[in-house]
C-alpha cells in the first residue's frame, strides 16, 4: 500500500473527527450522563482514598460519598426550585417596576435630545428575558439530573472498579508506562482543577449571597447559588450570574442599589477570579485563556449545560492526548498557556514500573 501524503492523512483525520463529533452530538442523551459520572467519580476518588487510609472499608466509604452527593443535590435542588417559584410569582410586579425605571431613564435622556424607544429597551432588558439564560441552564441541568439514578449507579460501578483499572491498563496497553504517565497526570490535573474551582466557587457564592443579603435584595440565596454554579463556567459565567441580581436590585430599589450590587459582584469576581484563582489554577491547568473560552463555546454546543461545566476538564483530556504522540504535540503546544512547559515535561521519560 503506497504511503499516504501528509495532506491526505490530515484530511482523513479531520473527516474521522467530524464523524466522531457528530456521533457524540447524536448520542448526547447517553454521553452527557456518562461524562458527568466519570468526572464525579474522579472528583470523589481522593475522598475515598483518604477514608481508606483510616481503614474505612471501601464499600462503606463509597456509600458515604454517594449519600453526601444525594443529600447535597436534593438540598440544592429544593433551594433553587423554591426560589425560582417565588420569583415567577413576583414576575408581574418586577416587570411593572422595571418599566417604571426605564420610563424615568428615557425621560432623562430626552432632556439631552437623545430619543430612545422605551418599549424596545424594556423588551431587551425584561427580567423574564434576563432570567431565560438562568432558567435554560437550570432546566438543562435538571434534564440531566432526571437521570440521577443512572448517574449514581454509573458512579458507584466506576468507584468500585477504580482499583483494578490501572492493573488492567498495564496488561492491555502496548506502551503501558507512557500511557499510565499521561492518565495519572490527567487525573491529577482534573482533581486539582475541580478542588480549586469548587473552593473558589463556594467562596464566590457565599460572598455574593452575603453582599446581597446586606443590601436587602430579594432571593439572595438563589443569586448566591447561581454565583456558585456559574463560576464553574470559565470567563463569562460570573458575568451571567451577576445580571439577574443587578436587575433584581434595579426593580426593587433603583439604579443606585443596582450599581452597588454590580460593584460588589465586580470586586468579588476580580479578587476571586483574577487574583486568587489564577495563583493556584495556573500551575495545574496549562490552558491559554483563549482556548478556555473557545472550549466553553464548543463543549456547550456539543453537550449542552453539562458541557459548559466540564469544558475545561474535557479540553484537558484532548490536550494530554495530543501530548502523548510526537506528531500531534504541536497542537498541544497551541492549546497550552506555556508551550515550553509542554516540551520540557515530555522530555522527561516516565519512570518504568517494577
Amino acid at each position: 500500500m503506497p504511503t499516504q501524503s501528509p495532506t491526505v492523512k490530515a484530511m482523513f483525520i479531520f473527516a474521522s473527527l467530524i464523524i466522531i463529533l457528530a456521533g457524540i452530538k447524536a448520542a448526547s442523551t447517553i454521553m452527557v450522563p456518562f461524562f458527568l459520572s466519570g468526572f464525579i467519580a474522579i472528583a470523589c476518588g481522593p475522598l475515598i482514598l483518604w477514608m481508606t487510609k483510616y481503614r474505612v472499608p471501601r464499600a462503606l466509604s463509597i456509600t458515604l460519598v454517594i449519600l453526601l452527593i444525594v443529600v447535597f443535590g436534593f438540598m440544592l435542588a429544593g433551594l433553587v426550585g423554591q426560589s425560582l417559584s417565588e420569583f415567577q410569582e413576583n414576575m408581574p410586579q418586577y416587570r411593572q417596576k422595571l418599566s417604571g425605571e426605564f420610563t424615568w431613564v428615557v425621560t432623562q435622556l430626552e432632556t439631552f435630545n437623545i430619543h430612545v424607544d422605551k418599549d424596545l429597551i424594556v423588551s431587551y432588558l425584561d427580567p423574564g428575558m434576563a432570567m431565560s439564560m438562568v432558567t435554560n441552564f437550570l432546566s438543562g441541568m435538571g434534564g440531566v439530573l432526571s437521570n440521577l439514578f443512572l448517574i449514581l449507579l454509573t458512579v458507584i460501578f466506576m468507584l468500585f472498579e477504580a482499583e483494578g483499572v490501572p492493573r488492567r491498563l498495564h496488561v492491555a496497553l502496548a506502551d503501558p508506562d507512557m500511557k499510565m504517565h499521561h492518565i495519572d497526570r490527567f487525573i491529577q490535573s482534573v482533581n486539582s482543577y475541580l478542588a480549586i474551582k469548587t473552593v473558589v466557587s463556594l467562596f464566590t457564592g457565599l460572598l455574593a449571597g452575603t453582599w446581597l443579603y446586606i443590601l436587602g435584595v430579594d432571593h439572595y440565596l438563589l443569586w448566591g447559588v447561581l454565583a456558585f454554579l456559574f463560576n464553574y463556567i470559565p470567563n463569562i459565567g460570573s458575568i451571567i450570574a451577576a445580571i439577574p441580581a443587578v436587575l433584581m436590585a434595579l426593580v426593587q430599589y433603583g439604579a443606585g442599589e443596582a450599581g452597588l450590587v454590580a460593584l460588589g459582584f465586580l470586586v468579588i469576581n476580580t479578587v476571586m477570579g483574577n487574583l486568587i484563582e489564577p495563583r493556584f489554577m495556573g500551575r495545574g491547568l496549562g490552558l491559554s485563556t483563549l482556548v478556555v473560552f473557545l472550549s466553553l463555546i464548543f463543549w456547550g454546543w456539543l453537550l449542552g449545560s453539562v458541557g459548559m461545566l466540564l469544558s475545561v476538564p474535557l479540553t484537558m483530556i484532548v490536550k494530554i492526548a495530543l501530548e502523548s504522540r510526537e506528531e500531534s504535540r504541536w497542537l498541544a503546544i497551541l492549546l497550552s498557556s506555556d508551550g515550553e512547559a509542554v516540551l520540557e515535561e515530555n522530555k522527561q521519560p516516565p519512570v518504568k514500573s517494577a
